[in-house]
Formats: C-alpha cells, sequence, structure tokens
C-alpha cells in the first residue's frame, strides 16, 4: 500500500511539472505581446515593463525563474494589475470556487447515488425509465445552456433565486444546479447499471434466502460494491466541475477564479494564466491521487493484489 501510494504521488509530481512545462510553453508561443496593445506607450516605458516582468529574456531563463518563484509558492503579480498579486486573485478567489465544487459535487454524488438506486431497484418500470430520460437529459445539455434556462425562468419570469452576486445562500442555488447536472446524471446511470449487476451476483442471492431483510441487504451489501465504479470516475468527474465552473461563474457573476482565468486570457495576463492553471492542475491531481488512494481502501482485493506484485 505504501509503495503504491508513493508512486502514485511520484507521477503527480511529474504530472504537475508537465503541466507546467506545456503552459508555458503554449503560452509563450503565441505571437504578441501583454503589452502590444498600448500602441501610445512611450518606447522608454515599454522596454522598462518588459524588463520588470523579464520579457526582455530569454524564454529559458524565464522558465527557471519561474519554477524558481512557484517553489516559494510565489506566483508573480498581474501584469495588468500592478496592485494586486496572482496569489491575491487566488486567496480571494478560491474561497468562492471551492464553495461553487463542493456544493455543486454533494449535489451529484447524493442525488445521483439516489436516483441511480431507485432506477435500479425498479428496473424497466416508470421510476427507471423516468430517472434515465433526466440522465440522458443531464448528460446531452451543457452546462451553459442549462445556465441560461434556470435563469430565465427561476430568475428572470419567476424571480424565485437571485444572479449576479454571490451573498447569501440563495445566491448559489442556481448555479450549484448548472454545475451538478452533468455530473449527476453520469453517477445516475452508472450506479443504475453497476447496481443491477451486484443484485444480480450470488452473494447477494444468498443474503436474502438466510433472511435478510430487502433493506439490510440493499444497504450493507449491494450499493457498498456497487459505488465502487463511481469512485473510480470521481477524479473525472471533480475535473469536470472545475473546468465547467470557469463558465457557470462568468454566466451568474460570481466572483470566483474562473472569472480571473477568463480575464486573464482576455487580457494577456501571463502570470495570471500560469498562477490559475498550476493552482488548478495541483488541486485535480491532488484530489485524483486522494481518490486513487481511497480506491484502495475501499475495495480490500486491489491492496491483495498490489501487496503481491
Amino acid at each position: 500500500m505504501l509503495r503504491y501510494t508513493l508512486k502514485r504521488f511520484f507521477w503527480a509530481l511529474v504530472t504537475i511539472w508537465a503541466i507546467i512545462t506545456l503552459t508555458f510553453i503554449i503560452m509563450h508561443s503565441i505571437p504578441g505581446n501583454p503589452f502590444a496593445k498600448e500602441g501610445s506607450m512611450p518606447k522608454a516605458v515599454y522596454d522598462n515593463l518588459q524588463h520588470h516582468y523579464n520579457l526582455d529574456k530569454p524564454k529559458i531563463v524565464q522558465y527557471g525563474l519561474y519554477l524558481k518563484s512557484l517553489i516559494h509558492l510565489d506566483f508573480g503579480p498581474s501584469m495588468k494589475s500592478q496592485s494586486i498579486t496572482v496569489n491575491d486573485y487566488i486567496k480571494n478567489g478560491f474561497p468562492v470556487s471551492l464553495h461553487l465544487g463542493l456544493q455543486a459535487m454533494v449535489i451529484a454524488i447524493c442525488f445521483g447515488l439516489i436516483f441511480g438506486v431507485i432506477a435500479s431497484l425498479n428496473k424497466n418500470r416508470w421510476p427507471d425509465y423516468l430517472s434515465m430520460i433526466l440522465a440522458i437529459i443531464g448528460i446531452s445539455v451543457p452546462s451553459f445552456i442549462l445556465a441560461t434556462f434556470l435563469i430565465n425562468y427561476f430568475a428572470v419570469k419567476w424571480p424565485i433565486f437571485p444572479v449576479a452576486t454571490w451573498t447569501s445562500w440563495s445566491h448559489t442555488v442556481l448555479p450549484s444546479l448548472s454545475l451538478a447536472t452533468m455530473p449527476m446524471a453520469y453517477i445516475a446511470r452508472l450506479m443504475r447499471s453497476s447496481m443491477i449487476e451486484v443484485l444480480s451476483q450470488d452473494y447477494i442471492l444468498t443474503a436474502q434466502a438466510k433472511g435478510l431483510g430487502r433493506s439490510v441487504v440493499i444497504i450493507k451489501h449491494a450499493i457498498r460494491n456497487a459505488i465502487l465504479p463511481v469512485v473510480t470516475v470521481l477524479g473525472i468527474l471533480i475535473a469536470n466541475i472545475v473546468t465547467g465552473s470557469f463558465i457557470i461563474e462568468n454566466i451568474f457573476g460570481i466572483p470566483g477564479m474562473g472569472e480571473m482565468f477568463v480575464r486573464g486570457i482576455s487580457n494577456r495576463d501571463y502570470p495570471v494564466i500560469l498562477g490559475s492553471t498550476v493552482f488548478y492542475s495541483v488541486i485535480l491531481i491532488l484530489l485524483i491521487f486522494i481518490v486513487d488512494v481511497a480506491y484502495t481502501w475501499i475495495d480490500p482485493r486491489i491492496k491483495v493484489t498490489g501487496e503481491s506484485k
């Protein structure tokens, strides 16, 4: 178990380094300059800005300086807002994005598991058909389309929930639903198929034959084994929620990191783009690492296999 964990941690570090390197290369390969739009800028001011942000140095030197600053957890200053650093952006925006992401993930997991279990226990009956129709719609409709629909009906026509601010719980409902619908639908479909397979296994039939109650068999035996495929894809679903929050935060005017990232791209703010990409990459890879380790804890068979190799 320890060997497996250390191996996964090593490859997580390698992946983070690869993301940092590729992002740096791609960003600096795009023609132009962050200050090229300032046509009326005096040449002396332009040269000073280039020197201040190390843009006048060779790319390999810029890359080395950036890696050095990352070691000290310093993402550098913003090129377009000299009074604030990327660390300040992250400090202000990440709690908001974390709140949105966690709330969306809780909704997706809880309701996805419930709908999947209900559908499997009512196979080929109307609850099953209804759950799967909703799941197909949830997977097919993009989050930004659903967000527009929710705003139109639940904020404009029927002013139930407010939008464009982030000051109370009611402001979180619509963006969380928009973000959670796709992963919730995916979990429901996956849980349904997994539960149907588990319920047909011999040990489930044996437990029922011994007189165990249906609820005990489902909760203690069926769900625990059926949930393993869901745990496997949690890392991917978390990544989907994080990347989807970029669009959702801009649609709902949420002051999170997604808004910061999009603004950084439009302004060609190198430190903001790199800093937010690296920060999100570390968060995602760390979560995927935790999911992988948790999977070996949930399923003891993986531990035995890993130890025997």
